[in-house]
């Protein structure tokens, strides 16, 4: 089988607790029956365990788990499950992801890299054609556009490192939830309209997607047949199903030849997806990215990811300040402005390591970041695109290489978050990229196919700079994804991550500086209005901050701003100091989260 600051911290968990609500799952229903609606609420406290996730029945999935004596990583596989049923448009065996697990007997934190492989036949210019590049909204909608799926054997890789529950048991509540259905919300209905073109252009997508040839009701049922057989053919014959058998045929054969409906007028490039690209899949386990901050120990995802290098990177440049000291309109320039720069860091250096010299290590030191942090300026804002700076070389304010702008990244992508009674934690946040993916699902199987390779930079922004994130045979595109897991004296404080393209990196880094620096609850620095700057000429705002005084107080420095509706969908979980565990979700974006404990009380 294929396996590959303390007091007031403290002081501040426990005023969380005292306002915060218990929530627990819904007993499972017995023999796979209708089970009753899980509860939906943003926080939960108790113990036991904890599950925070996009989805209540996802979140209610991984509470089955712990509930029935499974790990956290146990639970975190149920769940990822379930959210490919109820989240399609966001994960799913489809697509790739990261997995960030805190080991709590060997009291260490270890990571699986998943993400989607370019087909070996791939070479720098995968998306040009006549040497310009394949318009992007073209370049999604495509077989070229889908790299090899990890997503299965991200699962497998987890569960045979860590795990204490066979994939075929964990993928149970998943399968019993695509046969029964689950109800479709405001927020589904919404990412079905935005895909309605799309989905009509591929027979498979449009007869799931678009019951009847509608989109589907507000509180209707949508169930999902093949994805419950596609479930159970993984539960009973392994990842091997997809990555050497007839369900890994079945995706070659869609990527090669897009099943398009005869009278669709879309232009649908195939791919060139082959068995061997599945066949040499593999996961990759290696060392977490590690920072220190305000005396605690931050963890997240190495390269292919940018997320760990780029979040520490700025919290470094962020370290030297009390942002706890500072108003509201000097915390948020310091926030955006060490943004900006990280940002322009990992433009010039992150790439897939094994492809790029990535400079890992050095874009983690302080050093590097106290050279950078010279650029920010109390009364001034610093103009986009930054030009990068030297990690291997660190010069107080001075430039490596030229400015390139960042390219576009999709804002899908699903996160979530789980705890067990033992002390482990999972931060696992998956995709398919754009949301809806590729647009194209793989016929009788019931799910869609990612676009991840639309990441990779389709030509260097700037011909004089090096880009590590061009294509490449059996590359991983660079991703932005977040994972992250805060450590306390040896043992987890919280954990958190977010979907959102790009912009996962600001809402991560923005959730932990309102927590840990500003003092916000951690649910409510999840629902806190977010800014988002990643080295462009405008800096992205939520509605909250957007109507509110401070965007002009901003402007009068030199900031402009556009409007964004919504930036990231974060959860998390936290270790509160008398051991129970609080998780915390959306109040409302994506139409709030779901986060729930074993039990609200001892026994």
């Amino acid at each position: 089988m294929r396996r590959s600051v303390v007091r007031r911290l403290s002081l501040l968990a426990a005023g969380v607790a005292v306002v915060s609500v218990a929530a627990a799952a819904p007993p499972a229903p017995p023999g796979g029956g209708e089970a009753r609606t899980p509860v939906k609420s943003p926080v939960a406290v108790g113990y036991g365990g904890a599950v925070s996730s996009v989805d209540p029945d996802a979140t209610a999935a991984g509470i089955e788990v712990l509930r029935r004596g499974g790990n956290a990583v146990d639970a975190a596989v149920a769940t990822a499950a379930a959210l490919g049923v109820t989240e399609p448009y966001s994960a799913g065996i489809g697509g790739g992801g990261y997995f960030v697990h805190y080991d709590a007997k060997r009291r260490a934190v270890h990571t699986i890299d998943g993400r989607e492989t370019a087909p070996l036949s791939a070479e720098k210019d995968l998306f040009l054609e006549d040497g310009k590049p394949v318009p992007f909204a073209e370049a999604v909608t495509s077989g070229l556009s889908v790299g090899t799926p990890g997503t299965p054997a991200t699962w497998d890789a987890a569960l045979d490192a860590w795990g204490t529950t066979s994939l075929g048991e964990l993928l149970k509540p998943a399968e019993r939830l695509a046969r029964r259905g689950f109800t479709v919300d405001e927020t589904f209905r919404r990412q079905t309209a935005d895909n309605e073109a799309r989905f009509r252009d591929f027979p498979a997508s449009a007869r799931l997607f678009l019951p009847g040839g509608q989109l589907p009701a507000l509180g209707s049922t949508l169930k999902n047949p093949d994805l419950a057989r596609t479930y159970a053919e993984l539960r009973t014959k392994g990842a091997d199903a997809f990555y050497e058998g007839q369900l890994g045929r079945d995706v070659i054969r869609t990527v090669r030849k897009p099943p398009v409906d005869p009278d669709a007028e879309r232009l649908v490039r195939p791919g060139d997806l082959r068995p061997e690209d599945l066949r040499r899949y593999a996961t990759k386990a290696q060392a977490p990215t590690r920072a220190s901050y305000r005396g605690l120990d931050v963890y997240g995802m190495a390269p292919s990811s940018s997320g760990g290098t780029t979040v520490a990177e700025a919290l470094n440049i962020l370290e030297r300040t009390d942002l706890s000291k500072l108003s509201d309109r000097q915390y948020l320039h310091r926030f955006i402005e060490a943004s900006r720069i990280a940002f322009a860091d990992r433009g010039r250096w992150v790439g897939d390591p094994a492809f790029e010299d990535v400079p890992t290590k050095e874009l983690l030191s302080q050093r590097f970041a106290d050279s950078r942090a010279c650029l920010i300026r109390d009364d001034a804002v610093l103009t986009s695109p930054v030009a990068p700076g030297d990690p291997r070389n660190p010069t107080d304010c001075k430039a490596a290489d030229n400015a390139a702008p960042t390219p576009y990244e999709g804002e899908s992508t699903t996160h979530l978050t789980v705890a067990d009674r033992w002390g482990d934690v999972v931060a696992y946040t998956l995709t398919i990229e754009q949301t809806g993916g590729s647009g194209i699902t793989v016929p009788g199987r019931g799910f869609l196919l990612n676009n991840e390779l639309t990441d990779f930079s389709f030509a260097p922004a700037d011909p004089a700079v090096h880009d590590p994130n061009l294509p490449g045979p059996g590359k991983r595109p660079r991703s932005s994804m977040s994972p992250t897991i805060v450590l306390q004296n040896g043992r987890p404080l919280l954990a958190l991550g977010s979907p959102g393209g790009a912009t996962i990196i600001t809402t991560v880094l923005q959730t932990l500086t309102g927590h840990l620096d500003r003092g916000l609850p951690l649910v409510d620095a999840i629902a806190a209005p977010r800014a988002s700057q990643r080295n462009g000429a405008t800096t992205d705002l939520e509605p909250g901050l957007w109507n509110s005084p401070l965007r002009a107080e901003l402007e009068a420095l030199g900031h402009a701003f556009r409007q964004n509706p919504e930036i990231g969908a974060a959860t998390g979980v936290q270790r509160l100091p008398d051991g129970r565990w609080l998780a915390a979700a959306e109040k409302v974006r994506r139409g709030g989260g779901s986060a729930m404990v074993v039990r609200p009380s001892p026994r």
